[in-house]
């Protein structure tokens, strides 16, 4: 009994982590489809080629490695797929290559935005995201290649495991823990840091008085009425909320990857599964964080959907579909013996009140 009830407790949770993977998995591919079409459709976005870039590396992602983790990895993966050693270290490059790209593009996304807010008139200052990205590209492509140089994986017979935690980069795991998260979370840090200085500044800063404002008297209520308001309890808490969300979520979804990294392979053996694919509901957190936020890509998406949804038909407006029950208005007709007739009123009364001329 103890043994087919832990049985029947490790299935469950097996299946309940299953389900959640597929849904991950659909919620990256879905909303990283749909941020990429507003975002390529909707003009007038000054960071659209650094969300173009975040959309691309989250749909590679959701098409290659996530996959892999639902049918060639232990649960909650299927674990029915069984990988040759080139294929186990084409995954290990993959996922060691396209974790860095993802964690280094959305450091580059928060510079990108901190630059225009905080240095807005200063277009020369900033670098040509082609040249940024080419960097990214360039350090996720050094950091797979170190996964490489690992210890080769287990041969067909044992179960598979290709991922990075599981043994892949050797003795460069510190130094791939360092450069993949270390960095872009102290870049991450100081970008949203700068903007909530900016935006609590703004929000401390009293309202200028407005032109042609009548110089008041010296009495003591003019002088209390003209002090500026109170403060709120919390300045540039509304301004907060975006880069709180932000570090907030990198931390939440990336800090345990980077720390398990640093721990031996053996003892991070067991929550190999579950600290992957915490790292993994980043790809699906993106289009929500880094989109909708934004109310140029809420216009943009609302615009695409009223053009892409049909239109309601007239008869199903509330107030048509009153009307229509009510009936047309009932008018009378000009020659029906209820209309009013005014002419004849008016003959009858001059022909009492003038005599007939004989």
């Amino acid at each position: 009994m103890a043994n087919t009830t832990g049985l029947t407790t490790t299935d469950t949770a097996g299946s309940v982590g299953l389900i959640l993977a597929a849904v991950v998995e659909a919620a990256a591919l879905l909303g990283n489809g749909a941020l990429l079409v507003v975002v390529l459709r909707t003009p007038g976005l000054r960071d659209a080629l650094y969300l173009v870039h975040l959309c691309v590396v989250d749909l590679l992602a959701a098409a290659s490695i996530m996959p892999l983790g639902l049918l060639a990895a232990p649960p909650p993966g299927l674990g029915r797929v069984r990988l040759g050693p080139a294929p186990c270290r084409a995954a290990r490059f993959l996922s060691a290559a396209l974790l860095p790209a993802c964690t280094l593009g959305v450091a580059a996304l928060g510079l990108a935005r901190c630059r225009l807010i905080v240095h807005p008139l200063r277009p020369g200052a900033r670098p040509p995201p082609a040249l940024v990205l080419a960097a990214v590209w360039a350090a996720a492509a050094l950091l797979g290649t170190l996964a490489l140089l690992g210890p080769p994986p287990a041969p067909p017979p044992a179960p598979a495991r290709c991922s990075v935690l599981a043994g892949g980069l050797g003795p460069f795991r510190p130094l791939w823990a360092l450069l993949a998260f270390a960095l872009p979370a102290l870049l991450l840090l100081g970008a949203y840091g700068s903007i909530f200085l900016v935006a609590r500044r703004a929000a401390l800063r009293p309202p200028r008085p407005a032109r042609g404002t009548r110089p008041r008297s010296d009495s003591l209520d003019s002088r209390l009425s003209i002090l500026p308001p109170l403060p709120p309890r919390l300045p540039g808490g509304k301004a907060a909320l975006a880069p709180a969300l932000a570090v907030g979520q990198f931390a939440a979804c990336w800090l345990p990857y980077g720390c398990a990294c640093l721990a031996p392979a053996a003892r991070v053996a067991a929550a190999e599964a579950a600290i992957t694919w915490v790292a993994y509901s980043a790809f699906a957190a993106h289009p929500f964080l880094y989109g909708l936020l934004q109310r140029p890509v809420r216009r943009g998406l609302g615009r695409l959907a009223r053009r892409a949804l049909p239109r309601p038909p007239r008869a199903w407006h509330p107030r048509a579909l009153l009307q229509h029950l009510r009936g047309p208005p009932v008018r009378p007709a000009l020659g029906s013996p209820e209309a009013p007739k005014p002419a004849r009123d008016l003959e009858g009364e001059e022909s009492l009140s003038v005599p007939e001329a004989t």
